[in-house]
């Protein structure tokens, strides 16, 4: 009887074991966590590259927009439009015309002799000299012209004192070429207006000096000496 009773633990065991429930199974080990961690986040980040890859392609597609290419600007070249000029070409331009310039006029003062005797007369000489690259149109005339005769600061002579009516006369003087005009003087003073003046020049070695003067042009003085 007592033998009926007893019920032994491996009948207990097993009967435990049959009705436990999938919750009492083994746990994975944390590496297994690990691998399976990395395969899910490789391949979640392999789907995000392909995805990013797609819409790259999709868009440059859409757009049309070739990929940049080096190119080698000693090839390169543009075809030049109507009218224009070739890069890297100088355009031909006429060369321009000079223009007279009259500040480029000079004027200039001689006598044939730095000194004269008791009966020699002085020629006076005043040259126009055209400086500049073009020709010039230059009235050269009496109405234009004087003759200045000085002693220190004593107005001895002018050929516009005495002057009844001056003349124009129109000259093209052309680049680097001169024109002269003669005046004999005959040793005689005047006043403006052609007052009468008895007096004389004086002799015996004493020094004149003569500007030639054009329109507002004047030459420097040139000194002479009347013996």
């Amino acid at each position: 009887m007592a033998n009926k009773g007893k019920q032994t633990p491996t009948a207990r065991t097993s009967a435990a074991a049959k009705g436990a429930s999938p919750s009492a199974k083994r746990r994975p080990s944390p590496a297994v966590y690990r691998r399976r961690r990395q395969v899910f986040f490789g391949a979640l980040l392999l789907v995000i590259v392909v995805v990013i890859g797609g819409v790259v392609a999709l868009t440059g597609a859409l757009s049309g927009s070739p990929e940049p290419q080096a190119v080698s600007t000693s090839q390169a070249s543009t075809a030049p439009t109507p009218g224009s000029t070739p890069t890297g070409t100088a355009a031909a331009s006429p060369s321009p015309t000079p223009v007279c310039d009259l500040n480029l006029m000079t004027v200039a003062a001689k006598t044939d002799k730095p000194a004269y005797g008791p009966e020699e007369k002085p020629l006076l000489t005043m040259t126009i000299t055209n400086g500049g690259t073009a020709p010039c149109e230059v009235n050269v005339g009496t109405s234009q012209m004087e003759y200045l005769l000085m002693s220190g600061s004593d107005r001895i002579f002018s050929s516009k004192d005495c002057q009844t009516g001056g003349e124009d006369l129109i000259k093209t003087i052309q680049p680097g070429k001169s024109e002269t005009a003669n005046f004999p003087w005959q040793r005689n003073r005047t006043l403006e207006g052609c007052a009468s003046i008895a007096a004389t020049p004086g002799a015996g070695g004493a020094y004149y000096t003569f500007e030639a003067r054009l329109g507002n042009k004047a030459s420097p003085k040139v000194a002479f000496q009347l013996n």
